[in-house]
């Protein structure tokens, strides 16, 4: 059997209601009776659709809700913040030598000898001059403020010589060196030899980890003493040249310092080393050419020997 709708059933209870209603109420009955109930119908039939939709599933309920009710959440836009970029520190340039080079108070060989720079001791450069062959380092055989200039020739350098100041070069030194050619004695009866003598000769040949020299005998047989020196060596064999410029007269023994003397006085002998090589030059020739001087800084007055050693 079909069920009935409910809107039906109370239209059904409603109709039921009206026969009752006209079997006892008389054919005169005023028109608007009427007219009331179909308001009445109308109403209960809105009041049974009211009830129907109250009872309605919330599921449909929420499929019936009109979109516009709907408000949508709106995800903040994420604010990114930039990375920070950290530079660092320039760091200075090292320079290390594959052969022991000397370290001057300029960049070139006409300047004073300073120092050498020994194989495996590298030093920090400082600056650098226009033709980029000689670099600007702290004196490596001194703990004092001293500088001098390096050849580039057998350096090996690491990190970035762009940031270095660009130094110019200081002025060519004037010669003050008077050479034992340039003494003249005095002519006639009264002549007296010269005050300033001495006698040289090659030692032995000493070394130290990769470094080598040679030691060398000094007598002084003259009246005056010496204050400075200047020695070079130049390998005939290997053609390579060493020099060194000091105002102290140092003998090494294998790494320790036997002895260090400011002067040489009148009647003094004593050992003093070369400048260092970077190989053995056992069984080289070389030529030596060592000029003393009565003042500090290769000055005053200035007497030199040339001699040749077999080692």
């Amino acid at each position: 059997m079909q069920k009935l709708n409910p809107i039906h059933f109370v239209v059904l209870i409603l109709l039921i209601a009206m026969l009752a209603c006209s079997t006892s109420t008389p054919v005169n009955a005023p028109a608007t009776q009427s007219v009331n109930l179909e308001t009445v119908i109308v109403q209960t039939a809105n009041a049974a659709m009211t009830q129907t939709a109250l009872v309605m599933p919330p599921a449909l309920l929420e499929t019936l809700t009109p979109e516009s009710t709907l408000t949508a959440t709106e995800t903040p836009t994420q604010t990114l913040t930039p990375t920070l970029a950290f530079t660092s520190t320039p760091v200075i340039p090292i320079i290390s030598v594959s052969v022991a080079t000397n370290c001057r108070n300029g960049p070139g060989k006409v300047y004073d000898y300073q120092g050498a720079l020994l194989i495996g001791t590298p030093v920090k450069i400082y600056a650098r001059e226009p033709t980029g062959n000689y670099w600007y380092i702290h004196n490596p055989e001194t703990t004092e403020d001293q500088y001098c200039w390096i050849w580039g020739k057998y350096a090996t350098i690491e990190g970035d010589t762009s940031i270095l100041p660009l130094y110019t070069p200081p002025p060519t030194p004037t010669a003050t060196m008077t050479s034992a050619a340039t003494i003249t004695p005095t002519t006639g009866p009264t002549k007296k030899p010269s005050p300033g003598s001495f006698v040289v000769s090659y030692n032995n040949t000493d070394t130290c980890n990769t470094n080598w020299w040679t030691d060398f005998k000094l007598r002084n047989n003259g009246t005056i003493s010496f204050q400075s020196m200047y020695i070079s060596i130049k390998d005939m064999t290997s053609n390579d040249e060493f020099e060194k410029a000091s105002g102290v007269f140092t003998d090494l023994a294998g790494c320790a310092t036997l002895s260090e003397k400011d002067a040489v006085d009148p009647g003094d002998i004593l050992l003093f080393s070369g400048p260092p090589f970077s190989y053995d030059p056992t069984g080289h020739k070389l030529r030596i050419s060592l000029t003393l001087c009565t003042e500090n800084g290769q000055k005053g007055t200035c007497i030199k020997q040339n001699f040749d050693v077999q080692l």
